[in-house]
């Protein structure tokens, strides 16, 4: 029996329709998609345990909201952050070294873009695309797990002070204390991306062409030629991060597996309300296997950063096959 099925069918019809975005909030308080499914079930089940005695003095989705962050505070106690490989305080890497592997470290993890809505009419996205951003749940993560939870309480899904204090049983003023210190650690971190590109429009639709032609055609040159002049490549469970077209140019001429063109092929996705691509190389046998999940950072002068995640668990969570 499922959780879903133990619940009372009457708490599911009320809570249901919250489940997305209260998974959006726990991603971005946990950093990982598969904890996040968990934080959401745990928080449906300490809400059922509890549904008689809510009184409706707060709306429903407040009352979910304040249980979901409380699970999540109390999940993250002992844990350590999840970073991207940028995110361990390292100058970017020499693409002549040898890659280091680091599995040994929980690594910040993306999220489908399906799971928080309907891909296909953004309209319908149960959060706001900004609001699940990769680079912004990856500076999110150097924060305390209660200056998270009072920033997104607050910055994200625009709570009042003394919402957020009741919700984590404090006071306005430690809240706003708390408030002051993650806003300014984010603006030092400083996600910047304002100056992304929805990939609807014909430019950005014609450089994720470009991209995915580049690859598939094993064509260096043409890649580097997508990367703006500051564009960063990294590629986690691998520690390294590495700047500039030129040097993502060397590290993929030079430590990608690919045999030639026909090696990759690219199916497009969508991650973090960010365009993204599950990328398959061919083996030995001739098949083209599951290989790397891409994130991308679209402008309009180009492609500022890519995050590749080798973690091949992803590719169902996104609906992707194993093999083509």
């Amino acid at each position: 029996m499922t959780v879903d099925q133990a619940l009372d069918s009457d708490f599911l019809t009320l809570a249901d329709p919250y489940r997305r975005e209260l998974l959006a909030h726990c991603y971005r308080m946990m950093g990982s998609i598969h904890d996040a499914e968990d934080q959401v079930q745990e928080t449906f089940i300490r809400a059922w345990r509890g549904f008689d005695g809510y009184k409706g003095q707060s709306s429903l989705r407040t009352w979910l909201y304040r249980i979901a962050t409380n699970t999540c505070l109390t999940a993250l106690e002992g844990r350590s952050r999840r970073p991207l490989p940028t995110g361990l305080g390292a100058p970017s890497s020499d693409p002549a070294d040898d890659l280091i592997e680091r599995n040994e470290i929980a690594w910040l993890e993306p999220i489908a873009d399906s799971a928080l809505g309907d891909v296909n009419d953004p309209a319908v996205m149960v959060v706001n695309r900004d609001s699940v951003r990769l680079a912004l749940v990856a500076a999110l993560q150097h924060l305390s797990a209660r200056q998270r939870a009072v920033l997104v309480l607050r910055d994200v899904l625009q709570w009042k002070a003394s919402e957020v204090a009741e919700a984590l049983d404090t006071t306005t003023t430690a809240v706003n204390s708390l408030l002051q210190r993650a806003r300014a650690q984010i603006n030092h971190i400083g996600p910047t991306e304002d100056d992304l590109v929805e990939p609807t429009t014909e430019a950005a639709r014609k450089l994720l062409r470009d991209y995915v032609h580049s690859f598939e055609s094993y064509d260096v040159e043409a890649m580097v030629e997508l990367f703006t002049r500051e564009a960063i490549w990294e590629m986690p469970p691998f520690e390294g991060w590495y700047q500039g077209p030129e040097a993502i140019g060397q590290l993929i001429g030079t430590k990608c597996p690919a045999d030639g063109p026909g090696a990759m092929r690219l199916l497009p996705t969508a991650a973090n309300g960010q365009p993204a691509f599950g990328l398959y190389m061919r083996e030995p046998d001739g098949v083209h296997r599951a290989f790397q999940l891409h994130v991308l950072d679209v402008t309009e002068s180009g492609i500022s950063h890519v995050t590749c995640f080798f973690d091949l668990s992803l590719f169902a969570r996104f609906g992707l096959p194993a093999e083509l």
